[in-house]
């Protein structure tokens, strides 16, 4: 792989982002435009199966609307585990005593995103050549994939989609706990009583529950809203109920999920209208709903029955009002404590531009304590797009990996990785250590694993905050030792590079 890219690439790449600019509001028509671009002979539409052999770790390097300042973007870099609202990126499975990740990835040119599916060997301590499932035709890191594994060990690849112009799909592996061959499977929903077929979703949030099947949460465009929160569930992966509506809140929303115990919960904010906000650019609030039973009822935090879908902003899962408070709300991560209760992970601001005027940039949890939403503070970081998650161990022992100090790109998102802690359940954080120091780009999009193994417990990339770049993707242990997975390999299988 070459070091820097090809001058024309960087040439068309200034071209597409100023069309973009032009076409602010327009990501899907934008994007689609951008991909075309750089690669003539790439149209947005249809993805190809692969099933090859890559010879390395390359992810992709991705911008979202260009900017009149030094910062460049709303948001941009190595975005291989993009975005917050994908999940989940990694599995452990102790059956085999691997964990199965994926990526968005790309070729030498970063001219379009691929579907990249891996692991690490536990027993060996090395990773294969990763698999390249599908060339999406685009370069939209909004479709990058998620998986999720059944009881038998298959493994289950959604391929996103930003929006509707693109196709989405369901890959399967043909072997049970083998990422060398994929199958593309015929889904179908019901839809007004009738099996039709599937072929579309953003922002996929696929839990396999053990011995039940499916649970996702997703986002399906303009259903009304111009993002709304949907809900659905499958036996086998690839014949899914009717579609919910879990809330469509003036423009829509955004929104993480997870699975505890006994629930499936999904957090969430709205986006106001144009002309009482910045629209898309807008989001505030905090809320959270949850299911016990599969999406046969709803319900708040405190067991109070809802129906769905909420529609108004004053709503009884409401967590906090921020929209008051005139700030941005940013969501991070979700996950469940030792009594089945939920913690959310999320970062205030006061708008959506990069820069040093939105400062501070506030890291946040919200614990339900059995009787109230206890609001906490962790730390500042410098851009929203920052991102990290959320563990809570067996010993209800808290910890935080995120890039909350300053890169070299600062203002950009991602930075240096930090790896946090509280022993009281978030009321204090001690910063235990640093994990990326003097680093050439930004480190970005720090992703938990489902039942995250020690010794492969969070995966990111990293990319130029401000410019494209080669992308890198890295891994850390519960201690913070850090790995690059390897760029180049020559051979089947090769050990990671640990980092200084």
């Amino acid at each position: 792989m070459s070091k820097f890219l090809p001058i024309t690439f960087l040439v068309i790449m200034l071209i597409a982002c100023q069309f973009a600019q032009n076409n602010q509001g327009a990501g899907n028509d934008a994007s689609k435009e951008i991909a075309e671009a750089i690669h003539p002979d790439l149209k947005s539409g249809e993805g190809v199966l692969i099933n090859q052999k890559a010879d390395g770790y390359r992810g992709i390097w991705y911008m979202n609307q260009p900017l009149e300042n030094e910062y460049k973007y709303k948001y941009s870099g190595g975005l291989g585990t993009y975005c917050a609202k994908h999940n989940p990126f990694a599995i452990y499975r102790a059956e085999v005593n691997k964990t199965f990740f994926c990526y968005g990835g790309t070729d030498d040119e970063n001219s379009t995103l691929h579907h990249m599916v891996s692991y690490f060997d536990h027993s060996t301590g090395e990773v294969p050549r990763p698999t390249l499932v599908m060339d999406k035709k685009t370069t939209d890191a909004h479709d990058n994939p998620v998986l999720s594994i059944d009881d038998k060990g298959y493994i289950y690849l959604f391929s996103t989609s930003h929006g509707t112009s693109r196709p989405s799909y369901i890959h399967k592996s043909t072997k049970p706990y083998d990422i060398d061959q994929f199958e593309i499977l015929q889904t179908t929903k019901i839809e007004n009583g009738q099996q039709v077929p599937m072929t579309n979703f953003s922002y996929m949030q696929s839990w396999h529950v053990p011995g039940q099947g499916f649970v996702s949460f997703f986002t399906r465009y303009n259903y009304p809203a111009d993002r709304t929160i949907c809900f659905m569930t499958s036996k086998d992966g690839q014949n899914w109920s009717e579609w919910q509506r879990v809330a469509t809140i003036k423009k829509g929303h955004y929104h993480i999920s997870a699975l505890g115990e006994t629930v499936a919960g999904c957090a969430f904010n709205f986006h106001p209208d144009e002309e009482e906000k910045n629209g898309l650019n807008w989001r505030t609030n905090l809320y959270y709903v949850e299911t016990p039973d599969f999406g046969k009822s709803w319900r708040t935090v405190d067991g109070k029955a809802i129906d769905i879908p909420l529609t108004e902003i004053e709503n009884d899962a409401l967590v906090m009002d921020y929209y008051r408070l005139d700030l941005n709300l940013y969501l991070k991560d979700i996950t469940y404590d030792s009594d089945d209760r939920p913690v959310i992970l999320y970062v205030t601001s006061k708008g959506f531009e990069a820069g040093p005027e939105n400062d501070p940039r506030i890291w946040c949890t919200a614990r339900w304590t059995g009787r109230e939403w206890e609001i906490r503070e962790i730390t500042t970081s410098n851009n929203n797009y920052d991102m990290g998650s959320l563990y809570i161990d067996a010993q209800g022992v808290w910890r935080l990996i995120a890039p909350t100090e300053d890169g070299p790109q600062p203002y950009n998102p991602g930075g240096e990785m930090v790896l946090w802690q509280s022993a009281d359940q978030g009321s204090s954080w001690q910063k235990v250590k640093q994990l990326t120091r003097t680093s050439a780009f930004n480190h970005t999009y720090a992703r938990r694993p489902i039942d995250a193994h020690p010794d492969f417990y969070t995966l990111w990339a990293d990319g130029h905050g401000r410019k494209p770049s080669k992308s890198r993707l890295y891994f850390c242990s519960k201690e913070g030792n850090v790995f690059q997975l390897p760029e180049l390999m020559e051979k089947e299988k090769a050990s990671p590079v640990a980092m200084p």
